[in-house]
């Protein structure tokens, strides 16, 4: 995967084995977020008409994200003009239903969608401030999310609501004072309590429209990892229990923040290694490109690699998020296009092996081989290897050792393999040439009832 950036934020935080009064409801809605496996989000924003790193180089101390790549030569020219973009960002050629339709043809089952990042643009027609579409400044007069979960929910895809907690526009957050200004609060919050209380009335606010303006949202996840506790205290209970007022089966993610909040964890741009998988629920973070927003002349991953991204974190327990940056028009890039269109080819003949299974609980690492199972079956997969002759499994080598099967088929062809036993090891004969679908191929042992 790629180098880590420096705006990933690494859990610090212990997590909470307490149970709370929506302990009951979260372990079956996670239950329901485990079994759809495959999610998409979407960073979009004033960063996408400038091209540039999503909005860290607003951040004077965020110094990594306009290395080599600086927008303008000064920071104080850098944020003036991006700032201004409001006035240039209208994307014309916006249809959500058509994100819609990519990704139930790519197997995506949930979608995400930045309503605010840090540089506290929004992109749903809050009350709370002008720096948002829809206000006087904007030449679009769109509620974007409003559109999207419209879209999302009539293709029956979950919905989720990304929400910086930060907001370096708002000057309850960022004071104008001509002062270097970092992702954090620019003054103490501690010292400052009746400006702080302002910003968390505001952020309140903002999670209000949000849950109790669009119907039924499924995910509501929460960044900034670093706000939202100590000095900068957002009073997360009572901004979780705004948010479950109209969305009583609302799933939360405090990223990076620990405790009772964050539902389910999500490591950044990594599949966590064996030693590092977590005991709550998660989810990997990927982009499909170096950046998590659009930047012309990106460098893409291949479909290759994301479909076994896809296969090894599923095989490890885990759901898989793809990060899809859409160009400031409102349409997707062909090379995101392609990429989440080859994934629906795969998914198309292996998504039983994917949807509602779990990870096998004494997993054999480095095998060659990725495992899923349900109560009635395991599906295995393996990257094609040109020129392998090896034909014989032992299914012992991933991990399986129960003996009744009634089936064991080529999930590519439908065809019966060869089941046999020698002595007490329980052996698969492999095609002579596997039918791989961008690198990988795959079959599924039933199990006798």
């Amino acid at each position: 995967m790629d180098q880590i950036r420096g705006d990933i934020v690494t859990r610090t935080h212990e997590e909470d084995t307490t149970s709370y009064p929506e302990t009951d409801m979260l372990k079956a809605r996670l239950e329901w977020f485990q079994d759809m496996k495959i999610g998409v989000i979407f960073h979009w924003g004033l960063y996408s008409e400038a091209g540039i790193v999503e909005s860290w180089q607003l951040s004077e101390e965020d110094e990594w994200a306009r290395e080599g790549r600086s927008w303008r030569e000064s920071v104080e020219v850098l944020q003036r003009d991006y700032w201004n973009l409001i006035e240039t960002f209208n994307p014309v050629h916006y249809q959500p239903h058509m994100w819609a339709s990519l990704c139930q043809k790519a197997g995506i089952r949930y979608g995400i969608l930045t309503t605010k990042h840090h540089d506290g643009f929004n992109l749903f027609n809050t009350e709370e401030t002008g720096f948002k579409v829809g206000g006087k400044l904007s030449p679009c007069k769109r509620d974007l999310v409003g559109e999207f979960v419209e879209a999302f929910r009539t293709a029956n895809l979950g919905v989720g609501a990304y929400y910086s907690k930060a907001d370096w526009y708002s000057s309850y957050y960022w004071t104008d004072d001509g002062e270097k200004k970092g992702r954090t609060a620019s003054y103490n919050p501690l010292a400052h309590p009746e400006r702080w209380q302002k910003y968390v009335t505001f952020v309140h606010r903002q999670i209000h429209e949000l849950t109790h303006h669009y119907g039924p949202i499924d995910l509501l996840w929460l960044d900034a990892g670093w706000c939202g506790q100590g000095k900068e205290d957002l009073d997360m209970d009572r901004l979780a229990e705004i948010a479950r007022e109209k969305n009583p089966e609302l799933i939360m993610v405090d990223r990076m923040m620990g405790g009772r909040h964050e539902n389910y964890v999500t490591p950044e741009r990594k599949i966590p290694d064996e030693s590092d998988i977590p005991n709550k629920p998660w989810e990997s973070n990927i982009p499909l490109g170096n950046d998590w927003g659009y930047v012309p002349n990106d460098t893409f991953k291949s479909s290759e690699e994301i479909i076994g991204t896809v296969l090894e974190v599923v095989s490890k327990g885990g759901n898989v998020i793809l990060g899809v940056g859409p160009k400031p028009d409102g349409t997707i890039t062909d090379e995101e296009t392609q990429i989440l269109m080859d994934l629906g080819e795969f998914m198309s003949m292996y998504s039983e092996g994917i949807y509602g299974t779990r990870a096998l609980k004494n997993r054999v690492i480095d095998s060659g081989w990725y495992v899923t199972q349900t109560a009635d079956a395991y599906y295995c997969f393996t990257k094609v290897n040109e020129g392998s002759t090896e034909n014989r499994l032992y299914l012992s080598e991933l991990g399986i050792h129960d003996f009744a099967f009634s089936a064991c088929v080529d999930m590519a062809n439908h065809s019966e393999l060869l089941l046999h036993t020698e002595g007490n090891q329980l052996v698969v004969t492999l095609p002579d040439c596997l039918i791989k679908t961008h690198g990988y191929w795959g079959f599924k042992l039933v199990k006798q009832n």
